[in-house]
C-alpha cells in the first residue's frame, strides 16, 4: 500500500474540533521494513502521540484510539456513528452474531441476550460445573502417571467442552473433539489467508467441510428432539426461533453454531493458557488466590476472578475493535471525518502507565483493593463495551472461575519450555506449544 503522507496532523474543517496529531510517514515505512506485528507500530504510535492519533497505511488515515474517553464515546455512546463494517472471521462464521450488523444483529443478538444473563446462565451452570469435573479427573490421571501435557490444548478440551455441553446437551466426545480441531486451525489461519475471498476459501476447505458436518449433525439431532443427557441446550432454541422468524435457514443456525464454539471456547482458552503462563512466573499469586479463603468461599472466588481479571488486562479477549466513522465527529476535541477507520485497542489501553501503574507487571490484587483499577469503563474493557460488546462475558468468567476451583488447590505446573512472544490474530495467544507436567501443590 502506499505509505506517501504530509507530515503534521489531519485537516480539520472550520468551527470543529483540533486536527489529529498524525505519525509521519518514516514510522510507519520503518514498521513496514521490519515486518513486525501490527501492534508493534500501534504501540510507537500510542507512545508519541497519545489517546487519539493517525497513521496511514495507504491514502486514508486511521485512527488509534486507546483514551478511556475517547473509547466509550466511540463503542458505547455512539455506535451508531462508529460501526462494525464486516469481521475477519467471517469466513468461518458466516453471518453469526458477531458478523451481523444493522437490523439482522439486532434480531439475533436479542435472541441470544437472555440465554447469556441471569437465568440463562443458571441452565448452564451445571454444565460448565461438568466439564472443569472431567478436566480435573483427566489432571488427577496425569498426575499419577507423569505424563506430559500441553496446557493450551488442555485448556481448549476443557472450554470446548463446556460450550459443547451448553449447545447441544452433550458430553464432547472424543471425536467430536477431532473434528472441531478445525475451527482453531481456521481462526489460525485468518489472518495469513489471500486476501481474495475465493482464494481464501480454497485454502481452508477441508476445515471448512469438517465443521459444516459436525454442525450438520448436531442441527439435525436436535431438529429430531434428541436432547442430550443434560437436556436441550442452545442450539434448540436457535432451532425453535426458526418457526417464527424464517431467516433462521440451516445455514444461519449453522453459523450462529460456530459463532458460539469460536467465542465460547478460543477466547476463554487462551486466557487461561495465559494464566498459567503467569502463575509460573508469578507462583506468589496463586498462593495468594487460595489463602483469600476456604473451598467454595465469596472470598476464594472473588480472589480466583481477580487473577483472571488481571490476566485479560495484559491480554485481552477482543485485543484490537475496528469501527468505520459513518459521519463527520467530533472526539475527545478532535476532528473524526466521515469514512474514516477506528483502531480501538484495549491492549494499548490496558498498558498505559498514566492509568495502570507498572502496567506490565501481573498483579492480581488490581483488581481486589478498593483504589487498585481506573474506575472509567473506558479504561478496562477485554470484551469489549457498549451494544456489540461479548454476549458471552458472563458465561467466559464463570468458565474460567469455576476451572480454577477445581485445579488450582490440587494441582501446579512445571512447564517444559514456554513460548517467547505473542501472536496478535483473532486473539492474543502464545506463541508455541506449552509442555508441561503436573506437581503435588506447594500448599
Amino acid at each position: 500500500m502506499d505509505t506517501e503522507a504530509s507530515l503534521g496532523s489531519l485537516p480539520s474543517p472550520p468551527g470543529m474540533g483540533r486536527p489529529v496529531p498524525e505519525a509521519e510517514p518514516d514510522l510507519v515505512a520503518r514498521w513496514r521494513s521490519g515486518g513486525g506485528e501490527l501492534v508493534e507500530l500501534l504501540s510507537q504510535v500510542r507512545e508519541r502521540f497519545g489517546g487519539i492519533a493517525a497513521f496511514r497505511l495507504g491514502p486514508a488515515p486511521t485512527v488509534l484510539v486507546t483514551d478511556p474517553q475517547a473509547v466509550q464515546h466511540v463503542l458505547a455512546r455512539h455506535p451508531d456513528r462508529y460501526v462494525k463494517r464486516s469481521h475477519r472471521a467471517r469466513l468461518l462464521i458466516g453471518d453469526g452474531v458477531l458478523a451481523a450488523t444493522g437490523a439482522a444483529w439486532q434480531r439475533q443478538r436479542r435472541l441470544l441476550q437472555s440465554q447469556f444473563t441471569g437465568t440463562g446462565m443458571r441452565r448452564y451452570e451445571q454444565r460448565i460445573t461438568e466439564a472443569a469435573r472431567t478436566t480435573a479427573r483427566r489432571w488427577a490421571g496425569y498426575t499419577r502417571t507423569g505424563q506430559t501435557l500441553d496446557v493450551g490444548r488442555e485448556m481448549r478440551s476443557f472450554a470446548l467442552d463446556a460450550i459443547w455441553r451448553s449447545l447441544t446437551g452433550h458430553p464432547l466426545d472424543d471425536g467430536t473433539e477431532r473434528e472441531l480441531a478445525a475451527v482453531a486451525a481456521v481462526a489460525t489461519a485468518l489472518p495469513t489467508l489471500p486476501a481474495d475471498v475465493a482464494d481464501a476459501q480454497d485454502a481452508v476447505a477441508a476445515d471448512l467441510a469438517r465443521i459444516d458436518a459436525v454442525a450438520g449433525h448436531a442441527i439435525e439431532a436436535a431438529r429430531r428432539g434428541v436432547a442430550g443427557p443434560e437436556g436441550p441446550g442452545l442450539l434448540h432454541i436457535l432451532i425453535d426461533a426458526a418457526t417464527e422468524h424464517p431467516e433462521y435457514t440451516d445455514r444461519l443456525i449453522r453459523d450462529e453454531l460456530v459463532t458460539l464454539l469460536v467465542a465460547g471456547h478460543e477466547t476463554t482458552a487462551t486466557t487461561l493458557t495465559w494464566l498459567y503462563l503467569l502463575l509460573d512466573r508469578h507462583p506468589a499469586a496463586r498462593e495468594q488466590a487460595l489463602a483469600a479463603g476456604g473451598e467454595g468461599s465469596p472470598e476464594r472466588r472473588q480472589a480466583i476472578q481477580a487473577l483472571v481479571h488481571e490476566t485479560l488486562r495484559l491480554y485481552p479477549s477482543a485485543w484490537i475493535l475496528p469501527r468505520h466513522a459513518t459521519e463527520g465527529d467530533t472526539l475527545a476535541g478532535y476532528t473524526i471525518e466521515a469514512g474514516a477507520d477506528i483502531l480501538v485497542c484495549p491492549y494499548l489501553t490496558h498498558r498505559d502507565p498514566e492509568l495502570w501503574p507498572d502496567p506490565e507487571h501481573f498483579d492480581p490484587r488490581r483488581f481486589i483493593a478498593p483504589d487498585g483499577r481506573p474506575t472509567h469503563p473506558g479504561a478496562y474493557f477485554p470484551f469489549g463495551i457498549g451494544p456489540r460488546a461479548c454476549l458471552g462475558l458472563q458465561f467466559a468468567l464463570r468458565e474460567s472461575t469455576v476451572l480454577l476451583e477445581h485445579l488450582l488447590p490440587v494441582h501446579t505446573l512445571a512447564f517444559h519450555s514456554t513460548p517467547t512472544k505473542a501472536v496478535y490474530g483473532i486473539t492474543v495467544r502464545p506463541d508455541g506449544p506449552t509442555p508441561a507436567t503436573l506437581e503435588p501443590p506447594l500448599s
